[in-house]
């Protein structure tokens, strides 16, 4: 089944590369890049880079943000919550956290607003557009995107008034509603828009212990403002605010894999952030411009659950049944400072070839840990403080008029202090490198080739468990080199867009994240996960997307992400776990595809549907347990009038288990004597809902 979903996903993009239909001429490209020094259309963007753009988000409000996320070649996530809340490009991220601090792989943010390791912060609605930057982001993003960098941009400001309202109801008991309004405040001075969203829903778990559906309930708001000032005729000044308050449920696991839970102390996913961005753009003169950046965040967050999976008295004490509950208490502080300065077209040099930015970087982040847990003669705390500073510089050099040369480099100071309840004492620092070199070729004005050189770094840390070694509590910086080569396309009078992306990246010092498992005297299981750097490792593959537009009420697109990963010299920590040398890391799928089409099927109609597909993949570098390869088919059907529309929408419409996270070589079961084996977190059964929406 697995090699003909890749057959048929690769002979699909085939196909829609060289089909010979005819449209009529569209707008060529309305989507800009701007996670860059430069903002760029996306057809002129010589990087790995997949959007996700109004056209694609427009029914996109009511769901997850992990569930968007699948469209994106060699874009996973793991869930292991009530959401996922962490993303792997081309295998390479994070899978959990628990008692030890975190340095993320792949950076999030949110207009301008670093929520790295604070997902639950990632909601759909009133959003632009998503932008996937893959592969080491050294020049830009530094310690925070050794993978990659998504940016969720919020719709901006407008001069004209504005707004959306939106409701939707679906079955799970799900209920959402938002609104979103904007334009002048003052009339040349002021613009602003405000956004609300509200989303609630049962979950997929019954209770069966306590007779209840919403024990992994959702329950999440998110409000945002913008406000955009015009201080001068060359001085912009733009704001976001962002609030959001999620309360949702955690009981995920059961000991029959199924969605029946009998846990009688399930626990929270919780997160309540607020933040805020300011961006002042000046124009200095002719030659060049200061952009100037400041975000502020805090967090609370709440993780817990019930480790028994069960109630007291669910066995006879003759199985050596436990109870225990853990609970996880984070309290972030985030600040970032970043200030550049930007060449204009009067300010290149070398006689007007060369366009530059360069700049300096502060952050500065605090991370508290209440933990409670049953096996702890009291609260076990601990405190994570980091400080950077950077200084980073880009060329874009015009060899000839077709011919750019980008090189980019970017050196910063990393200080990290960790201390713990447990006397634990690890002050790091040190001086990391990254940046990149690249060309970009513009054959024509409708075809661009690239290829870029980039390294990334991750920097080491901590690992917080007393129980592991001396050699095991610290681990150190990550290295990442890779190497894109691509090409940009538009063709048919610009209703074919394609783009095309090969890479290649070795690993060195590779982080791994591995665990000891150990038996308590009472039969339960201790479970303790560690980093190390175990590995070095490489990495190959392939992402292409294509856009079709044959006519004008139809759209066919297509992506493939192909993903070749290795460990070529491996050693773990703990001898007692699997031999993992010539094996493919964890969460590392061989392929993953979309297809889909948009077509209008009448006047005031719309139908949509897609296939999503993704290979099977281990769940961690201890065992060898592995996902089941699957395909999901969601639907949408819209009809339009003036400015409303109603769309009734189903997703995993074949309703098709898989799963979002794994524990294998795991006994928690007294029913079986506490026996080893495979217990996984179940992803979304088939759902299905309807939306009204409404735009002045």
């Amino acid at each position: 089944m697995k090699s003909n979903t890749l057959k048929l996903s690769v002979l699909a993009s085939c196909a829609l590369l060289v089909s010979t239909s005819f449209a009529e001429e569209i707008i060529l490209d309305p989507i800009v890049v701007s996670s860059d020094f430069r903002e760029a259309k996306l057809s002129k963007t010589s990087k790995a880079v997949s959007i996700l753009g109004e056209d694609k988000l427009y029914d996109k409000s009511s769901q997850a943000f992990e569930d968007v996320l699948g469209q994106v070649p060699n874009v996973n996530f793991t869930s292991g919550a009530s959401r996922a809340h962490y993303v792997q490009i081309r295998g390479i991220g994070e899978r959990s956290q628990f008692k030890s601090p975190v340095n993320p792989s792949v950076g999030l943010m949110v207009d301008g607003i670093d929520v790295s390791d604070s997902a639950l912060a990632l909601t759909m609605f009133d959003t632009k557009q998503v932008e996937v930057l893959k592969g080491p982001q050294g020049t830009t993003f530094g310690a925070n995107g050794l993978a990659g960098v998504i940016s969720l941009q919020s719709n901006e400001p407008s001069k004209e008034t504005q707004g959306h309202i939106e409701a939707t109801v679906g079955n799970y008991n799900t209920k959402a509603y938002g609104a979103a309004v904007g334009g002048t405040l003052i009339d040349s001075t002021l613009l602003g828009r405000f956004s609300v969203y509200k989303n609630t829903s049962d979950g997929f778990m019954d209770n069966t212990f306590l007779n209840s559906e919403e024990t992994q309930n959702i329950d999440e708001l998110t409000a945002k403002a913008a406000l955009r000032w015009f201080a001068s005729e060359n001085h912009t000044v733009d704001i976001n605010f962002m609030h959001v308050d999620v309360d949702n449920g955690y009981d995920a696991f059961t000991f029959d894999n199924s969605r029946n839970s009998m846990s009688d102390k399930p626990g929270r996913d919780t997160q309540e952030t607020d933040a805020f961005a300011l961006k002042s753009t000046y124009q200095v003169n002719d030659a060049m411009h200061l952009v100037s950046k400041i975000s502020a965040s805090k967090s609370d967050m709440e993780y817990s659950y019930d480790e028994d999976w069960s109630y007291e008295g669910a066995f006879s004490d003759d199985l050596y049944p436990y109870s225990s509950f853990d609970q996880y208490l984070r309290e972030r502080k985030k600040l970032d400072i970043d200030v550049r300065l930007v060449s204009d077209e009067e300010g290149r040099l070398f006689e007007g070839t060369t366009d530059w930015t360069v700049g300096a970087y502060y952050k500065k982040q605090n991370e508290d840990l209440v933990r409670n847990y049953t096996y702890l003669d009291g609260p076990y705390t601990s405190t994570f403080d980091t400080k950077n500073i950077a200084l980073y510089g880009q060329l874009d050099s015009k060899i000839t008029d077709k011919l750019t040369l980008t090189t980019g480099l970017r050196v910063e100071k990393w200080d990290a202090a960790f201390s713990d309840s447990d006397a634990l004492n690890i002050d790091t620092d040190e001086v990391l490198v990254g940046g990149k070199i690249g060309l970009a070729y513009q054959q024509n004005e409708n075809c661009l080739r690239y290829i870029t050189l980039s390294k990334g770094y991750k920097p080491g840390g901590v690992n917080a468990d007393n129980s592991l070694n001396d050699n095991a509590r610290e681990f150190k910086t990550e290295h990442l080199w890779n190497l894109d080569v691509g090409s940009v396309g538009t063709f048919l009078d610009g209703s074919l867009k394609t783009r095309m992306n090969a890479f290649y990246g070795l690993r060195r010092d590779q982080q791994v994240k591995s665990s000891v498992v150990q038996v308590r005297e009472d039969g339960s299981t201790d479970f303790t996960d560690y980093l190390a750097n175990a590995a070095k490792s490489y990495y190959y593959g392939l992402e292409s997307q294509v856009d079709y537009y044959p006519e004008d009420m139809v759209h066919v697109y297509a992506s493939l992400g192909l993903l070749k990963a290795e460990f070529d010299e491996y050693t773990d920590p703990n001898p007692s776990n699997v031999d993992v040398n010539g094996r493919a890391p964890a969460q590392s799928p061989e392929y993953q595809y979309t297809i889909g089409m948009d077509v209008g099927i009448a006047d005031n109609w719309n139908f949509k549907t897609e296939v999503v597909g993704k290979a099977e993949y281990y769940f961690s570098n201890r065992h060898d347990e592995k996902s089941t390869a699957y395909q999901l088919l969601n639907a949408s059907i819209t009809y339009f009038h003036n400015n409303f529309t109603a769309t009734v929408w189903g997703r995993n419409l074949m309703d098709v288990d898989y799963e979002t996270r794994g524990f294998g070589s795991f006994g928690n079961n007294p029913g079986n004597g506490y026996a080893t084996e495979l217990y996984t977190q179940q992803g979304s059964p088939r759902t299905f809902g309807f939306t009204v929406g409404y735009d002045f």
